[in-house]
């Protein structure tokens, strides 16, 4: 058994007029980062790998969440498509892996990932530091399948702080 826990990195700032990839958090996302974080731990999603953006956001995101799991930062993550995010995680040996990334690409995997989606009203546009946490009866992350992912959960960082 795998568990993914698949998120999208916390709210942006588009005030500092910096490159993309050098955005930073704004404070709702800061808060909603260390909400999901906090949420993560209370109910005991607690990744053993992580997989993580170098995007100055996604970084900021996973620092805030608080997580202590061998962490790789890959440029490749950055606004990756869900094809490549699948082919990443191919490649993880952790029974638990955390993936933090961008979208289109995360919420593409998301969708096609799952084999029943969550009754959630923000799951089709998957928005800032949205969370699924799903189930996969695999021994090898090599065998991951598109529509094969069993759910466990789906959060929304707005809803841990509103």
């Amino acid at each position: 058994m795998k568990r993914l826990i698949l998120m999208r990195h916390a709210k942006s700032d588009w005030k500092h007029g910096t490159a993309d990839v050098a955005r930073p958090l704004n404070g709702r996302g800061r808060r909603s980062a260390q909400a999901m974080g906090l949420w993560l731990h209370d109910v005991g999603y607690i990744p053993d790998e992580i997989l993580c953006s170098s995007a100055a956001r996604t970084r900021e995101t996973l620092e805030h969440l608080a997580m202590a799991a061998p962490t790789c930062y890959r440029k490749s993550l950055y606004l990756a498509e869900a094809d490549s995010l699948l082919a990443d995680l191919r490649g993880c040996s952790g029974d638990c892996v955390l993936l933090v990334g961008h979208n289109p690409g995360i919420a593409d995997l998301a969708h096609v990932l799952v084999a029943q989606a969550p009754n959630h009203e923000r799951w089709e546009d998957y928005p800032t530091c949205a969370t699924l946490v799903t189930d996969f009866d695999i021994d090898t992350w090599a065998d991951l399948r598109p529509g094969t992912g069993q759910l466990v959960d789906f959060a929304v960082g707005r809803d841990l702080t509103d």
